[in-house]
């Protein structure tokens, strides 16, 4: 299954041990991950400039992804959705451009919207029982 991960997945998963982290080395391991170049950006962002991680800290987690997930560049246009948070519109239409199954997000205005979305949305909790029923032997795991 083709598991695209949002940036607060992403910074849960670097900052504490959990949910997310054991989703994201679950996508990793058993799935195919993709991130966009804009949640690269913003996780970033948020690791140096919120979190005050160490750049070579934040240096090896890009790496990490750059290395292990499939990076989708910006889309020359987002979806035009009417979201609230034009940043979601970004996420929404990197997820779309790189045909993921699945966008895996905290954000509790993309769940409220998920039902109108192009993309099957859903949050960390229930993406790992989504991708946990895709054990061995099912289709759709890499």
């Amino acid at each position: 299954m083709r598991v695209f991960l949002d940036t607060n997945v992403l910074v849960s998963a670097f900052v504490a041990r959990g949910l997310c982290a054991d989703l994201l080395e679950f996508a990793l391991t058993e799935h195919e991950l993709n991130v966009g170049e804009v949640v690269l950006s913003e996780t970033r962002f948020v690791l140096v400039e919120k979190l005050a991680a160490e750049l070579s800290v934040v240096e090896r987690v890009e790496l990490l992804l750059r290395g292990r997930s499939g990076i989708e560049p910006k889309p020359a246009a987002h979806l035009s959705l009417g979201l609230r948070d034009p940043d979601d519109e970004w996420i929404v239409a990197s997820a779309v451009a790189a045909r993921a199954d699945l966008l895996v997000t905290g954000d509790a205005d993309l769940l409220d919207e998920s039902e109108r979305l192009p993309i099957t949305t859903v949050s960390p909790r229930q993406a790992w029982r989504l991708l946990r029923e895709r054990g061995a032997g099912h289709p759709g795991r890499r």
